[in-house]
């Protein structure tokens, strides 16, 4: 009763954030994109790190369509995770006469030579749910807030396994994204903060051992990577029956990639499995009971939010904001607006992803 109670009110709650979307936290600058539609003028840089990933996909095309709506030219541009690439599209952007650059960095500290190219020619960048580090040449960054996600996975978990009642121990291995990508820290000192405490108590055991970001991270948020990693920690650890209870996984992709695992190398009771962005395979999952729950993150949201800085950028005016102590890039704070996110699964998952338009319902069947 006590969980049943507990899903009916994050419902309730979910569903109000996305009423109210970013704008739940106060804001300055310009107004709403959708005010502007049509009003804007000038060329937008949109650099995306790969297609490779659904979410990246789906932020460009929000993006695109959303610039254009408010009257603008749009160079979108993904660079199959190859950082030369991904540099090269940046500085033709610069060239052709770009005056915002949007960037999803492929890694958060590879463009600091092509972007102070951009501040040079007075072009201000955005840095695109990735934080774009050691440069001065950041004026904003537009994001969802990275730590919350970490943690709502983290507290999924704990409640999930009712950590603070049950006597435990329960068994619990760790999947976190790439060391390149700023966020992933982020992902996983939130979920670690509420975790650790039961794993210091021993309520909570990692039988591989590997707990440390660098022993948890994932090249390239690698499905394939996180697959193998898997099969080694089953091989090793659990291939005598012992019951794996909980897997923390940032994303999907990882996830998708322990669930590929389990259903190769384990006959066990299947564990709790976090996620992040909602991906269509991975949604399916959670329907199936493969997966436990994943991150909403609704993109066009994000691409709103940022539609708004661009606006106000280009007509000289001052970018929404809410967040000006988080995010330290290496030069200093960057003012930033972050997104809240909320958590779907099997309960809810209709309501957050189907009524909302995110996807149809033959989608995901």
């Amino acid at each position: 009763m006590k969980k049943k109670l507990l899903s009916v009110f994050l419902c309730a709650a979910m569903a109000a954030s996305l009423l109210v979307g970013c704008g739940n936290a106060a804001s300055t600058g310009s107004q709403s994109a959708g005010g502007n539609a049509g009003g804007g003028s000038g060329k937008v840089g949109v650099a995306m790190p790969t297609k490779d990933l659904q979410r990246w996909n789906q932020d460009g095309a929000n993006m695109e369509q959303q610039l254009k709506a408010a009257g603008y030219d749009v160079d979108l541009q993904y660079a199959s995770n190859d950082i030369a690439t991904q540099v090269s599209q940046i500085e033709n952007m610069i060239s052709s006469g770009a005056k915002v650059l949007v960037i999803a960095s492929i890694d958060g500290d590879s463009l600091g030579t092509v972007l102070a190219q951009a501040k040079e020619q007075g072009i201000k960048v955005i840095a695109y749910d990735r934080l774009i580090m050691n440069s001065d040449a950041v004026t904003y960054y537009a994001t969802f807030d990275n730590y919350m996600v970490g943690t709502k996975q983290g507290e999924y978990i704990r409640d999930q396994l009712d950590l603070d009642n049950a006597a435990g121990p329960f068994n619990l291995e760790i999947f976190t994204g790439d060391p390149g990508d700023n966020n992933a820290r982020f992902f996983y000192g939130g979920a670690i903060d509420v975790l650790k405490p039961y794993i210091d108590a021993g309520k909570l055991v990692v039988q591989s051992g590997q707990v440390e970001f660098d022993n948890v991270a994932t090249a390239n948020w690698s499905t394939e990577n996180a697959q193998s990693r898997m099969d080694a920690i089953i091989s090793a650890n659990y291939a005598d029956g012992t019951k794996i209870d909980a897997v923390l996984c940032s994303n999907d992709s990882t996830a998708l990639g322990v669930t590929n695992s389990l259903e190769a190398n384990y006959t066990g009771e299947w564990p709790i499995i976090t996620g992040q962005d909602c991906d269509v395979a991975n949604v399916k999952n959670m329907i199936a009971g493969k997966q436990s729950m994943s991150i909403f993150k609704d993109t066009r949201t994000l691409a709103a939010k940022t539609v708004e800085m661009v606006d106000a950028i280009m007509k000289g005016t001052e970018a929404p904001v809410n967040d000006t102590k988080t995010y330290d890039n290496g030069t200093g704070v960057i003012p930033s607006f972050l997104c809240e996110p909320v958590f779907a699964d099997v309960n809810n998952y209709k309501e957050l992803l189907i009524d909302s338009g995110y996807y149809t319902e033959d989608q995901l069947k």
